[in-house]
């Protein structure tokens, strides 16, 4: 079915060109598109975080070697260096923001049923920041310390799947607190998140929600506690607590009761106190969930590691958060593909195997496919004897 068609243009297929070209719409994207469309910005930003380029002139280098499949695999603008800078300076990011979210969407239906690490129904997601560091003789726009500059990439990561349903790029001297004003909360689902979220008024509007989350405690907390449950001490759990605030800001900021949880882990020999809401769920259920939030650190190692958002093709903010969100694009692209064909590969060698396939004329499921190496007893049951014995 794909004879003749390039690997880049099979793994366009999974695009919706529909749901695209109404973001563009939405923000007037291509109203003076000057031969270069936002979709063709799309493409040379993808191919981009697929095969690892390190600056503009090495994008425009790498396409015009191949002239003759571009048409092929949809860009239809001519490719230079200052189109491209150009449109990485003046197309909306907010376009890409809300193409994201399309593939989000759809990538959370197809790892919807994915189990999770604790045996739980409901949504678990967690809730994180990290800092790209930036040159601020380049970003002067991002000033962080006296000679650094730095951005910071809040994530909400639906942990069935690790997909990131929500992603805020604010300033670097952004605190982490702040993103939890602008979080969706769904009913009935769980925000882990570590204690540098803690804000009380702000975790109030979580329960109000009929939403839940688990944190840690900070040190200098103070409570009263009102009851508390046996735990078996065998299993790394000191204590279940129901407690309330003692101070008198913190009671006005959430008046409802709390449970106090403490755990000791013996594999890294400390005592962790977590904060919850749900009074719900085994005490030794809420201590795993917490553990699962590595799973947001991971991702923010693996995006660093597998994409290009550590070096920028533009120096403009929109150029920055255009490129973050087509690489966040990349990502879930890369994931629905993954969950579609059904391929038993980790991400990272789908990656690793597009950015040298993109332009073969491959078919997608047979170059990402695990293939049984031809051992030397196949060669002698194919090869033909030269002699009769």
């Amino acid at each position: 079915m794909h004879a003749g068609t390039f690997v880049f243009a099979q793994l366009m297929e999974f695009f919706p060109r529909h749901e695209f070209h109404s973001c563009v719409r939405r923000y007037r994207g291509d109203r003076r598109p000057r031969g270069f469309s936002c979709r063709d910005q799309f493409l040379c930003l993808a191919f981009a975080q697929l095969t690892f380029r390190e600056s503009l002139r090495d994008i425009v280098t790498c396409l015009r070697a191949v002239p003759t499949k571009l048409y092929h695999v949809g860009l239809r603008g001519r490719v230079s260096r200052s189109t491209l800078a150009d449109a990485n300076r003046n197309h909306d990011w907010r376009i890409y923001a809300d193409f994201a979210q399309v593939l989000i969407t759809r990538a959370r239906e197809l790892y919807a049923q994915d189990a999770l690490a604790v045996e739980l129904k409901q949504t678990v997601y967690a809730l994180d920041s990290t800092t790209i560091d930036l040159c601020l003789s380049l970003f002067p726009w991002a000033r962080f310390r006296r000679r650094k500059g730095a951005v910071k990439l809040h994530t909400l990561l639906d942990l069935r799947g690790n997909i990131p349903c929500f992603v805020r790029i604010t300033h670097g001297k952004t605190h982490d607190v702040t993103v939890l004003d602008h979080l969706p909360i769904e009913p009935g689902a769980f925000y882990v998140m570590d204690r540098g979220y803690i804000d009380f008024a702000r975790l109030y509007r979580v329960t109000i929600q009929n939403a839940f989350f688990v944190t840690r405690a900070k040190r200098n907390f103070n409570f009263t506690r009102r009851a508390r449950r046996h735990v078996d001490k065998t299993t790394g759990l000191r204590s279940d607590q129901t407690i309330v605030l003692a101070g008198a800001k913190s009671f006005e900021s959430y008046p409802q009761p709390l449970r106090r949880i403490a755990f000791y882990d013996t594999e890294q020999k400390r005592r962790l106190v977590f904060l919850t809401n749900n009074f719900t769920l085994p005490a030794l259920t809420i201590a795993q969930l917490y553990k699962c939030r590595w799973q947001v650190e991971l991702f923010f190692k693996w995006i660093k590691q597998n994409l290009r958002i550590k070096a920028f093709y533009g120096t403009s903010p929109n150029a920055v958060k255009t490129q973050v969100w087509i690489a966040i694009s990349v990502y879930v692209l890369v994931a629905i593909v993954k969950r579609e064909l059904r391929v038993n590969r980790p991400l990272s060698e789908i990656l690793q195997i597009l950015s040298l396939t993109l332009f073969e004329k491959t078919p997608l499921f047979e170059a990402l496919s695990v293939k049984k190496e031809q051992t030397s007893e196949t060669y002698r049951h194919t090869q033909l004897t030269l002699f009769d014995l």
